[in-house]
Formats: C-alpha cells, sequence, structure tokens
C-alpha cells in the first residue's frame, strides 16, 4: 500500500466513514400468476451481501397460487419450500398482522416490491386502503417516500386498471409491469425470469452480477486489444 492510498484510509477513518449498512427489503407477493418471479427474487435478495434483512409477506390468495404453480403446501416451512434451505435473513410476516414493525413509518426500509402485483392490490394501495400488512407496508412507503416498485401482472387491461396505474404512479410508487424481454435471447424460462428480476432489482439500486446489460457486448467488442494497443 503505497502513502496515498494509506493517507486515504486514515481519511475515511478520522471521518467514521464505513462500509455502507446492509439494505432492509420488503417481498410482498399477492394473489397473481407468477409465482416462479417472486421465488426468482427471493432467491436473489437471500445470496445478496447487500442485503441484511428481507420480510417476506404472502397473501392467502398468493398461497394458493403458489400451490398451483410451484407445488408450495401452506405456510409451514415455506422460506425452505421455496429455497430448498433455511434462511437467516428473511423474515416470514403474517398478512394479516397490520402491528408488524413494516406497518409503522418508524421502521427503517429501503425499498417495497410487490411481486407478483395484482390488480386488487394495485386498486387497495393506490386507494390508500390499508386494510392487511401489504396494503399498510405499501402505504407507509408512498407516505414516506420510500421505493416502491409495484410488479402488476394482468391483460388485457381495463380502463380501472389503467386509471389505477396513473394513481399509484402520481402518489410516487414504480409500476414495473411483468412484461418479458428476448432482446437477450433466453434459452429457458427460468432465464426470461431471471432476467426481469434483475431489471427490478436494479431498479432499487441492487444491480446484480451477470446480469444483462444492452450494449455491454458491444463495448467489450469495440475495445482493442492488448496487441493492438502495442501496434499503434
Amino acid at each position: 500500500m503505497n502513502h496515498a492510498t494509506t493517507s486515504r484510509s486514515a481519511m475515511k477513518t478520522a471521518a467514521g466513514e464505513s462500509d455502507p449498512p446492509q439494505r432492509t427489503i420488503v417481498l410482498a407477493v399477492t394473489g397473481a400468476s407468477g409465482s416462479m418471479l417472486a421465488v426468482e427474487m427471493l432467491r436473489a435478495l437471500e445470496a445478496d451481501a447487500r442485503v441484511g434483512l428481507i420480510h417476506l409477506v404472502v397473501s392467502p390468495s398468493a398461497l394458493r397460487v403458489l400451490a398451483e404453480e410451484t407445488g408450495a403446501g401452506g405456510r409451514h416451512a415455506l422460506i425452505e419450500q421455496l429455497l430448498g434451505a433455511r434462511s437467516t435473513r428473511i423474515s416470514l410476516l403474517a398478512h394479516e398482522d397490520i402491528g408488524a414493525s413494516i406497518a409503522s413509518g418508524s421502521y427503517p426500509v429501503d425499498a417495497m416490491v410487490v411481486l407478483p402485483c395484482s390488480m386488487g392490490t394495485l386498486a387497495a394501495i393506490c386507494h390508500g386502503m390499508a386494510n392487511n400488512l401489504i396494503e399498510r407496508a405499501a402505504d407507509v412507503c408512498l407516505k414516506e417516500r420510500r421505493r416502491l416498485v409495484l410488479c402488476v401482472r394482468e391483460t388485457p387491461l381495463s380502463l380501472i386498471h389503467l386509471h389505477n396505474m396513473l394513481a399509484a404512479t402520481q402518489a410516487g410508487a414504480t409500476v414495473f409491469p411483468v412484461v418479458p424481454s428476448f432482446y437477450n435471447h433466453p434459452q429457458s424460462i427460468e432465464e426470461v425470469a431471471r432476467n426481469y428480476v434483475h431489471r427490478v432489482l436494479q431498479h432499487i439500486g441492487l444491480p446484480q452480477p451477470g446480469a444483462f446489460t444492452w450494449g455491454a457486448e458491444t463495448q467489450n467488442t469495440d475495445r482493442p486489444t492488448d496487441k493492438e494497443q502495442e501496434q499503434n
């Protein structure tokens, strides 16, 4: 380590600088098709060293969809069913528990993602219903100006759905429709799901290693090789 590096390290220590604190993320799963996206999101968050705590809230309707689409049965050992192992960083909260920590604005949360977000949940959030923990936690994110991402899943969209998405956006949420991308040439449905999840995570400030970035291959191709640099 040279003198300049040592000096910078000393300045950071003197200024009290340290590594950024680990993030607290809320992942809500509601009763719309797309359970594998929620599972993929949960896996990515659990594996991310920047995330210290994940609050998972699953609605009763989501439990039914999870059973139909993933085979997971009920709330008992749900995390183990979805991930194949226990996790010390995932806290499963009851959908009915409006007294949970994330229902209060005094509890710090870095971002909340509703994936998938049903049209019923969207309607409740944009109109401030707050009748259950998912709706209340989302309401808290809006009033505290925190990141709230609503991964809506429905087709076709009625005028009511469109009005509700506009209202949610005007209130401060990000409407992030479950729309797959194909420019990365996915070879499986898992790749499609993973790319979508990577885009959501990048939006909340958690870019993932290996995520597809448009133009990255072109940039690498255009960059001169060491041999070309030597010839120049």
